[in-house]
């Protein structure tokens, strides 16, 4: 058979030992010529498997579909072809069409006519490469939630203030004195109430307060949208607020105004909201509901917002859609009555524990080779890192010899900088990459088995977040809850009815010998 050989790392795996390409190419050549398979053509990516379009991925399906004979595709592992379902469909009609066999140094060969237990375990695989990523994803947002935790700012500094870097050579924010007591008088004159988003508009033009952060329009006077965001912005007053989280977060940095001034301000903005038939805009409701801001129509695409009955015969909780026969008519649904279309989704999810072991010791094998790799990545990245100091070095040499002039000594500086802060995140996130990936998997088939039982007892707020874990795409039409399962709680419905998770000692699905 004919062989197309796909050898992929991403940008930061490329020098690792085992990882890089050359060592993958001579793995699948020794491979294709013990199974009598008649090599093509060689793709060799240096591409991400979870960002962007993909285009070579793409360019070696194209060169499939263009054969005559069906086509062996070889791989490494299940990681180094996809970490993500995208490219699912696209391989799977190839297999189904006798066009394509995917052959997987780790896991053996899948083809035209895989059970269901076969299949179950390559898309698990994907589910368990997935993780991995997710959990490297995982370590840059603690990471983040570290620096807000300790009262640093993780992005650009805003208007009044400037970024710098301090004797230890950290990024921190420092008071801009050109512009800052600007600031202070744009909150000072508002706060009176007798200036308008215009006036302050003016007087910013009058003082020359110009943008700092639009690309395009530096030195231009703020206008009134940016004079609104700062009124708004928290970190004058001393704390940061990450839209993301939701939360606030007190941060290290020097004060241009007090908290009291601030706050005068927000009423101010939320009195003129009312005064315009806004106020619904930027109030949210006090009352606690499980499917707040969680739930759409299915029919509008808005958000169902939902209310309660307090008279003394009717005190439900309802969601409030719209009529899928009639868009124009408003229905009342109860809650209760998609809390039980929820729990029932729930009680299918299951992983018999026969299965949960198996996967178990699936990862237990894959994780050794995981921390292989983050160990040869870190001794990378301290070779990297010594060689850009020495860089620094010299060049510090060169400038205090006078052989090169101040400016060109600044930027050359910057740009190492750059080089060397980009070298010690990669470390960072390689150094807590150790099996958080393997613990993100066990933790969501853990909860698979008890989500049901946790869901009945639990709060309103914890149901909010259990849902939220598990589902994604909620949407309501009429009465019906339609939904999407998050990964890998998709694949674990009705598992429960299935003899086998892993392929038997006759399955064609087994590590290569």
């Amino acid at each position: 058979m004919k062989a197309v050989i796909f050898a992929r790392v991403s940008t930061q795996e490329q020098e690792a030992d085992g990882h890089s390409i050359d060592a993958q190419i001579a793995k699948l050549r020794e491979y294709c010529d013990r199974h009598n398979l008649e090599i093509i053509k060689e793709f060799e990516v240096v591409e991400s498997s979870t960002r962007g379009e993909r285009p070579e991925f793409y360019k070696m399906i194209d060169f499939v579909k263009a054969q005559k004979d069906q086509i062996a595709l070889v791989c490494d592992k299940v990681d180094r072809l996809q970490r993500s379902f995208t490219e699912l469909p696209v391989l799977d009609r190839l297999r189904k069409d006798n066009k394509l066999v995917l052959h997987f140094l780790d896991i053996g060969k899948l083809d035209s006519s895989a059970n269901s237990q076969q299949i179950s375990f390559y898309q698990m695989s994907v589910v368990m490469a997935n993780a991995y990523t997710n959990a490297i994803s995982d370590n840059v947002k603690r990471s983040i939630i570290y620096k807000l935790n300790n009262g640093e700012c993780i992005g650009k500094a805003p208007l009044g203030y400037l970024n710098s870097r301090d004797a230890a050579d950290k990024s921190i924010i420092v008071v801009d004195q050109s512009r800052a007591h600007l600031i202070k008088q744009i909150f000072e004159l508002y706060a009176t109430g007798a200036y308008s988003l215009g006036d302050l508009e003016k007087f910013a033009k009058q003082h020359h307060l110009t943008n700092t952060f639009f690309k395009g329009r530096e030195g231009e006077p703020i206008k009134k949208n940016v004079i609104s965001n700062i009124l708004k912005n928290p970190f004058y007053a001393g704390e940061i607020y990450v839209e993301k989280y939701k939360s606030f977060y007190p941060h290290k940095y020097e004060t241009l105004i007090s908290k009291a001034l601030y706050l005068e301000c927000q009423r101010i903005v939320h009195s003129r909201s009312e005064a315009n038939n806004r106020a619904q805009a930027i109030i949210s409701s006090n009352k606690e509901f499980v499917f707040r801001n969680l739930i759409r129509c299915a029919v509008t695409g808005r958000v169902v917002s939902s209310d309660r009955k307090e008279a003394k015969k009717n005190k439900n909780t309802y969601l409030i859609t719209r009529n899928p026969n009639d868009t124009s008519k408003k229905i009342y649904v109860p809650e209760q009555d998609i809390l039980k279309q929820v729990s029932a989704v729930f009680k299918s999810i299951a992983v018999p524990q026969k299965m949960l072991d198996e996967i178990t010791t699936y990862l237990q094998k894959s994780h050794e080779a995981e921390k292989e790799f983050h160990k040869h990545r870190i001794e990378s990245f301290r070779k990297e890192h010594d060689l850009i100091q020495g860089k620094m070095d010299r060049l510090l040499d060169l400038y205090l010899a006078k052989s090169i002039p101040e400016e060109t000594y600044i930027n050359k500086r910057k740009s190492l900088e750059s080089e060397m802060s980009k070298v010690k995140s990669e470390t960072e996130l390689h150094q807590n990459a150790d099996g958080n990936f393997k613990n993100t998997v066990m933790t969501a088939f853990g909860l698979a088995n008890k989500a049901s039982e946790i869901f009945e007892s639990s709060k309103t707020s914890e149901k909010r977040e259990l849902i939220a874990f598990v589902f994604s795409n909620l949407n309501l039409r009429g009465a019906k809850l339609e939904y999407t399962l998050r990964k890998p709680f998709d694949m674990m419905v009705n598992l429960s009815t299935r003899t086998e998770w892993l392929p038997g000692k006759d399955s064609n699905l087994r590590p290569s010998d």
